[in-house]
C-alpha cells in the first residue's frame, strides 16, 4: 500500500474516533456550540481592526499573492465524482499556471504540469476522456500516470532515460468529494492541513454523496476575489442587503458562534425566528415557510412542517405547542424525517445541524454553507489576465440524492459569458450586486483602510491569515 493510503487510512480510522466523541460533546454541550467561541470569547489581539484597501487593486500585491499563497496552498480544483473513469481529465489553471487532474488506471487521482517534458508545449485544454496524454508538437506521448511512454521516430531522438522524462506530478489529494491539489511539490498532506476539527467537523454531512443540483456556475465578476471571501466571512450585512433573512436569523450580540481552526475557520448563527423582539407563534412560522426564497431546498421540508404545525391547532385554529417545543426544533423535526425518508443517513448529526446553515472557510478560496443534506460552495479565484479589480466566482448547490437518481438530477455546468444575464437565487443576487458595487468603493485611493467591527471576526481571521502568507 502507497504511504498516501497509508495515511488516508490511518486518519479516516481517527476521524471515525473522533466524530464519536464530538458527536458526544455536541450533545451533552449545546450542539455546535461545542468547540466554538461567542465574539467576546474570541481572543482578538492578533487580529488587524483596519485593512488596508490597496490589496483589492494592487497588481503588486497580488503579485506576492501569486507566489506565497496560490503557489504554496491547497486548493479546491473540482469534484472526484465528476472524473469518475480511469482516463478522466481535466486542467485547472491558477495565473499562468495549468495542471492537468486525472484519474489513472489504479482509481488515483493524479496532478500533473500541463508541459510535455520535451519542449514545454501544452499538452491538454478544458476536459476530456484519454487513455494517453500526445503533445501535438512533435508527438511524445506519456500515459495517464505520467510516464513517458512513446517518442516520435525514435532514430531521430536517440538514446533518452524516459524513466526521468515523465510528467512532473504536483501534490492531490481527495477530501469530502473535493479534489485539492497543491503546487508545491513539498506541502504538508492535505489532510494535516486541513486538520482534525475540520475532517471531524464536516465529515459527518457526507459530502462526498452529494451532488451537483440546480447551479454549477463560473462567472466573472467586477470584484477582487478577498471581495468575495470578506462577504461571505459575515453575517453583519444581512441587516443591508438581506433584511428578508431577519426574521429567522436574529442579529444579537452572543448569537453568533466561531470555530477557528488552524487557517481554516466556521462560523454560525442559528435559525431562529426572533422571540426577544416578541415575534409571535404565527409569525414564527411564516418566517420558516419564507425561507425557501433564499434557501430552494427547503421547499422539500415544508410539508411535513406544515402537517406538524396543523396537528398542534386546537378547534379554534391556534396553534399549540407541546412543552419544550417551539418553532425551531419542530423545523428540525421536519427536517430529520424528510431526509431520513430520502435516504439520507443523518444520525451523526444533532438537531441544530437540521436548521443552522454552518459557514465553513478553507483558506484561501473555498467557502462553504452546510446543513443537513445540502451545501452551497463558493469559490473565487484572482482573474486569469492578472486584473486584481475582476475574479472568477464558481457557485454550486449539492444535495443528497438516492444513488440511483443522482446522475438525473446533476447540474450541468454554465460559464456565465453575458454579465449579469444569469438568475441566481435571491441571497445570491443579492451579495452578486453588492460585491461589485464595493469593488468600485474599494478603487478610491482616498481611502486608506476599511475598519473591522466585533462581528466580522472571521473577516479579520482571514486577512491576519493572509498576512502571515504574504509576510513569507
Amino acid at each position: 500500500m502507497a504511504e498516501t493510503e497509508v495515511h488516508r487510512e490511518s486518519v479516516a480510522i481517527r476521524t471515525e474516533a473522533q466524530l464519536q466523541g464530538q458527536s458526544m460533546n455536541q450533545h451533552a454541550s449545546g450542539g455546535w456550540f461545542a468547540n466554538t467561541l461567542s465574539a467576546d470569547e474570541v481572543d482578538l489581539g492578533n487580529f488587524p481592526k483596519l485593512i488596508a484597501t490597496d490589496r483589492y487593486y494592487d497588481s503588486a500585491i497580488q503579485d506576492q499573492e501569486r507566489e506565497r499563497v496560490w503557489m504554496k496552498v491547497w486548493q479546491v480544483v473540482g469534484r472526484a465524482d465528476a472524473l469518475p473513469n480511469a482516463g478522466d481529465w481535466k486542467v485547472y489553471s491558477i495565473f499562468d499556471q495549468s495542471y492537468i487532474i486525472v484519474r489513472g488506471k489504479d482509481q488515483r487521482i493524479r496532478g500533473f504540469v500541463n508541459a510535455c517534458r520535451h519542449r514545454g508545449n501544452a499538452l491538454c485544454e478544458g476536459e476530456g476522456h484519454s487513455a494517453r496524454f500526445t503533445c501535438p508538437y512533435h508527438l511524445w506521448s506519456f500515459d495517464i500516470e505520467g510516464k513517458l511512454i512513446g517518442v516520435a521516430r525514435p532514430d531521430l531522438v536517440g538514446p533518452i532515460d524516459k524513466d526521468s522524462l515523465g510528467l512532473i506530478e504536483v501534490p492531490v489529494d481527495c477530501f469530502a468529494g473535493f479534489v485539492f491539489m497543491n503546487p508545491d511539490p513539498n506541502a504538508i498532506p492535505l489532510l494535516e492541513s486541513l486538520g482534525d476539527e475540520v475532517i471531524a467537523g464536516l465529515s459527518p454531512y457526507r459530502l462526498d454523496e452529494m451532488t451537483p443540483v440546480g447551479m454549477d456556475v463560473r462567472e466573472q465578476l467586477d470584484c477582487n476575489w478577498k471581495v468575495v471571501i470578506d462577504a461571505f466571512s459575515e453575517g453583519y450585512h444581512i441587516i443591508g442587503v438581506h433584511p428578508e433573512l431577519l426574521s429567522v436569523i436574529d442579529p444579537q450580540p452572543g448569537n453568533s458562534r466561531f470555530g477557528l481552526y488552524g487557517d481554516h475557520g466556521m462560523a454560525c448563527a442559528p435559525f431562529e425566528v426572533k422571540n426577544a423582539a416578541g415575534c409571535g407563534l404565527e409569525e414564527q412560522v411564516e418566517g420558516i415557510r419564507a425561507l425557501p426564497s433564499t434557501f430552494p431546498t427547503v421547499t422539500e421540508v415544508l410539508p411535513v412542517f406544515d402537517d406538524m404545525i396543523a396537528q398542534r391547532r386546537d378547534a379554534q385554529g391556534n396553534l399549540q405547542l407541546g412543552t419544550n417545543e417551539t418553532v425551531r426544533t419542530l423545523f428540525q423535526q421536519a427536517t430529520r424525517e424528510t431526509l431520513t425518508q430520502r435516504g439520507v443517513d443523518v444520525s451523526d448529526l444533532t438537531d441544530e445541524q437540521m436548521s443552522d446553515s454552518q459557514g465553513w472557510f478553507l483558506f484561501p478560496n473555498f467557502f462553504m454553507t452546510i446543513r443537513a443534506g445540502e451545501a452551497t460552495v463558493i469559490m473565487a479565484l484572482p482573474d486569469p489576465d492578472g486584473d486584481p479589480n475582476r475574479c472568477i466566482w464558481h457557485v454550486t448547490a449539492y444535495m443528497w440524492l438516492p444513488p440511483e437518481v443522482r446522475e438525473d438530477y446533476r447540474a450541468e455546468p454554465v460559464t456565465v459569458s453575458e454579465r449579469g444575464s444569469y438568475p441566481y437565487f435571491l441571497a445570491l443576487q443579492q451579495d452578486y450586486d453588492q460585491m461589485q458595487r464595493q469593488q468600485n468603493g474599494l478603487k478610491n485611493r482616498g481611502l486608506k483602510h476599511m475598519s473591522i467591527t466585533r462581528e466580522e471576526i472571521s473577516v479579520a481571521r482571514f486577512h491576519e491569515v493572509l498576512d502571515r502568507y504574504l509576510a513569507g
